[in-house]
């Protein structure tokens, strides 16, 4: 019962922290450079734990994206759901990986994840971005070997 509970903190902190990093207010210039930091989480727990992170638990933080963004209801959940079952279904695959080509497959999931929501916006007019909004793939694929390190390290601390 105790290891349980240790992995869902393990997983709560990190969420919790994603969406803080996520809610950081940046200058206009480095606004499309952010990283999907959510989305970077899901990945890697979607990676580390695909039997018990995966749709349903993107799904559930692309909502609480939704709602902290004032975007459409369901139009970040949608794009992570997405990324969380390509990464579950190719979990074997990618974790044997090293580090420089798992950065250049999760950068290719944000970017496919950003391109919905860049989409999204643009296609209902509720803002409107330019394609600089998917920089944000490049930052989120030069950030994930340290996400990595930093995430692995968590989970060795909370002994699944």
């Amino acid at each position: 019962m105790m290891r349980g509970l240790r992995w869902t903190g393990a997983v709560a902190i990190s969420v919790v922290v994603a969406f803080a990093l996520t809610s950081v207010p940046l200058p206009d210039w480095a606004h499309p450079w952010r990283p999907a930091w959510v989305a970077i989480v899901v990945i890697y727990w979607c990676l580390a734990i695909p039997e018990r992170i995966g749709v349903l638990f993107a799904w559930s933080m692309g909502l609480l994206l939704d709602v902290m963004h004032g975007a459409i209801l369901g139009q970040h959940a949608l794009g992570l759901a997405f990324v969380a079952y390509v990464t579950v279904l190719y979990h074997q695959q990618v974790r044997v990986f090293p580090l420089i080509q798992q950065s250049l497959v999760i950068g290719s999931l944000v970017f496919l994840y950003l391109g919905a929501m860049l989409l999204t916006y643009n296609l209902l007019g509720s803002k409107p971005y330019s394609s600089l909004y998917l920089l944000g793939a490049v930052t989120s694929a030069l950030l994930w070997p340290w996400a990595y390190i930093v995430l692995r390290d968590v989970r060795r601390k909370s002994s699944f």
